[in-house]
């Protein structure tokens, strides 16, 4: 068994690789300015609408505080990390037959079911898979859904449960009483990453205190993800380069596992030419069973 101790030794030892002079793709390790939770100033619960907030209300009510941190290239150590020790896991030489991206009953019919076998095939125990939504985002100055830069978990236990209960309401108090994780799929859909990387901190290395609920207010119902407070101790990574065949699965939450829950972040990579192509990105939220 891969303790937490070997796990940091891995992370702080991953070589960098140097960039080439010829390549638009940053690799090896990085230091980036990553933005943590900040509480309410009046000490209230944090929280945060979804969709455009009514009149006179703010987004959130939380702020945010920058640190620099270094960041970790995982380009040629992929098999070092696992969903279970480490709360992501990645796939590499993934096939799709989805090119266009822009028609969300279409990705449905033709990503989705590809996405629910990958999981299938790595994410050992996974017996049943439900696909529950995707977002698009894109780098770009008009896109409706940008790289979200700040650093967050998607879900919570309590919002973990809520999402078996919401979506498979009568199965769902079986269904609990079995392992259940959320589990989001990440690839970039234009190519190479070159702007906007995913970094993701190793869950080993990020504690309980570290992590704070906060009130996800969509129109018809309430949720929670996490914020997350800096700490020291945290060890970081991304995925260099990442192309339309890799897949990066982020752990959100696993019943049968405390620390198997992911923070991440997308990041500005100083080293990103002025020139650097948009990310473009899809994540695939499933919930996973067994």
């Amino acid at each position: 068994m891969t303790t937490s101790t070997q796990t940091q030794a891995q992370t702080q030892n991953i070589i960098s690789i140097a960039s080439s002079p010829f390549s638009s793709v940053p690799r090896g390790t990085a230091t980036a300015s990553l933005s943590f939770y900040s509480p309410p100033k009046d000490g209230s619960e944090p929280w945060n609408y979804v969709e455009p907030q009514p009149n006179g209300q703010p987004q959130n009510n939380f702020g945010t505080v920058d640190h620099q941190v270094p960041i970790h290239d995982i380009r040629g150590h992929e098999s070092s990390f696992s969903l279970d020790n480490n709360a992501f896991g990645t796939i590499q030489n993934a096939v799709s037959g989805e090119t266009e991206w822009t028609d969300d009953e279409h990705i449905k019919q033709v990503y989705y079911p590809e996405v629910e076998s990958l999981l299938l095939s790595h994410v050992p125990g996974a017996n049943r898979v439900l696909l529950f939504d995707h977002t698009i985002r894109r780098a770009s100055p008009n896109a409706s859904r940008a790289p979200v830069t700040r650093v967050h978990i998607d879900q919570t236990p309590s919002s973990s449960e809520a999402r078996v209960r919401h979506h498979l309401p009568d199965e769902a108090d079986t269904l609990l009483k079995g392992r259940y994780r959320i589990i989001n799929v990440w690839r970039p859909i234009n190519g190479k990453v070159e702007s906007h990387p995913l970094a993701v901190a190793d869950s080993s290395t990020v504690r309980d205190e570290d992590l704070v609920p906060v009130k996800h207010i969509y129109p018809d119902r309430v949720g929670a993800t996490a914020g997350v407070k800096y700490h020291e101790a945290q060890k970081w990574c991304y995925w260099s380069g990442m192309g339309n065949e890799d897949r990066l699965l982020l752990q959100c939450f696993d019943s049968h596992n405390g620390k198997g829950r992911v923070p991440h972040t997308a990041f500005v990579d100083p080293r990103s030419g002025e020139n650097a192509k948009p990310r473009e990105s899809i994540e695939v939220r499933a919930l996973v069973f067994g």
